[in-house]
């Protein structure tokens, strides 16, 4: 008789070597720590760096009405509320919160979330039931697609902001299935915004639901009420998500729709249900930048102006910044190692960047993600533009130009 082999679980572990020689040749980018970070700049390993790796669009962390809304909260109720939003973890200032919330993108409920990750999961978990399909954006969040896997539906996917491929799919599901359509309003990588109105049309005629996950539109897209607002269909849209760590200056996230919708997720999210509720100093500085961004639209329209800005001069570099169209600008650089390579330089040129890779990109289509906040001046802007095009030109990213 033949031995039969033993599997170890932690085979895998050994095996797991590729980040390992990342580190080895000091190309390695991911959790290293930043010591300090004033929004806009921030220290990386002893090194002053402009910050183009944030998602703190409307650079609100750094105001100080969202942090003294914090404090004031943080002394009123304390650290944490040290229990789910089931039981004893609810607070009138979550409430409140939801009241405001759902006002802001127009919907008649809210429920609010510790993480958006959660959120996601939390959402789609409870929605999709056995016999029931997701139909995804072959570029939609992690989240969502973890909140499918969790959950007793069946996962179908289309091509990326494709309504062709989107009403070929639905076409193939039975009639008598219920059928969630989820996309982003805004992709995290591309930078790019998803086509609503055609996805909602396409929804329409196969009686499907949707799910917009705006985790990077509220705050900005849409005078900062998010992406369906900004296309004029927010009643027909029948779930809206969002986050709070991003122009929210916090940590958490929300769904919005129906009552009756709201009503069954509270009930049925085991994410929300099993999980300490956000805490109140995180809540209160949700509130604050809510505030200033239905008050003082300034900080919106900056933004804006920086993107553009970075858009237009990155691309008259010779740079490919994709398709984006909004304050995410990717810098595609294909090969994974010379992302990598350039990453490296790019910081010791002063600039912080978000190195993208498999399988967050398709092969041969890396990238160098950035992101721009209303509190960017143009001296950073121009200051990382010369890093750019110095970097570019050593690594023959982009044509070599005299100067004039």
């Amino acid at each position: 008789m033949g031995v039969t082999k033993v599997a170890d679980l932690f085979d895998k572990i050994g095996g797991f070597t590729e980040a390992k020689e990342a580190m080895k040749m000091g190309i390695y980018p991911f959790f290293r720590a930043l010591s300090d970070s004033e929004g806009v700049t921030a220290t990386f390993e002893g090194k002053d760096v402009v910050m183009l790796g944030s998602n703190n669009y409307l650079g609100l962390t750094t105001d100080p009405r969202v942090r003294g809304a914090a404090e004031e909260a943080l002394h009123r109720y304390g650290t944490s509320v040290t229990g789910s939003r089931f039981l004893n973890g609810t607070l009138e200032l979550h409430l409140e919160l939801e009241r405001r919330l759902a006002r802001f993108v127009n919907k008649e409920a809210a429920l609010v979330f510790s993480t958006g990750y959660q959120t996601n999961v939390g959402t789609v978990t409870a929605i999709l039931g056995k016999g029931d399909y997701a139909i995804l954006d072959k570029e939609a969040h992690a989240s969502t697609v973890d909140g499918v896997m969790m959950s007793r539906g069946e996962m179908k996917r289309f091509k990326h902001n494709d309504v062709d491929d989107l009403d070929r799919v639905l076409s193939k599901i039975p009639d008598d299935a219920g059928k969630l359509v989820i996309i982003d309003g805004v992709y995290s990588m591309g930078g790019d915004l998803a086509p609503v109105p055609q996805i909602i049309e396409i929804c329409k005629h196969h009686n499907a639901r949707l799910l917009l996950d705006d985790a990077h539109g509220v705050g900005v897209t849409g005078k900062g009420r998010g992406t369906a607002f900004q296309f004029g269909v927010t009643d027909d849209v029948d779930l809206i998500m969002g986050t709070f760590s991003k122009s929210f200056a916090s940590i958490g996230g929300f769904i919005a729709g129906s009552a009756d919708a709201i009503h069954y997720i509270q009930h049925h999210a085991r994410p929300l249900m099993f999980s300490a509720a956000l805490p109140a100093p995180n809540a209160a500085a949700v509130l604050a930048a809510l505030d200033i961004i239905e008050n003082e639209p300034k900080h919106v329209e900056r933004t804006w102006q920086n993107a553009d800005y970075m858009r237009r001069n990155l691309q008259e570099l010779g740079f490919n910044t994709g398709n984006s169209v909004t304050p995410i600008i990717p810098v595609i650089i294909g090969e994974q190692y010379l992302t990598g390579i350039t990453w490296a330089a790019l910081i010791e040129a002063g600039v912080y960047t978000n190195p993208v890779i498999p399988p967050a990109t398709p092969p041969n289509a890396c990238l160098l993600r950035t992101s721009y906040m209303a509190t960017h001046t143009y001296e950073h802007l121009d200051r990382a533009l010369i890093a750019f095009k110095e970097v570019g030109e050593r690594l023959d990213l982009i044509p070599t130009r005299e100067p004039a």
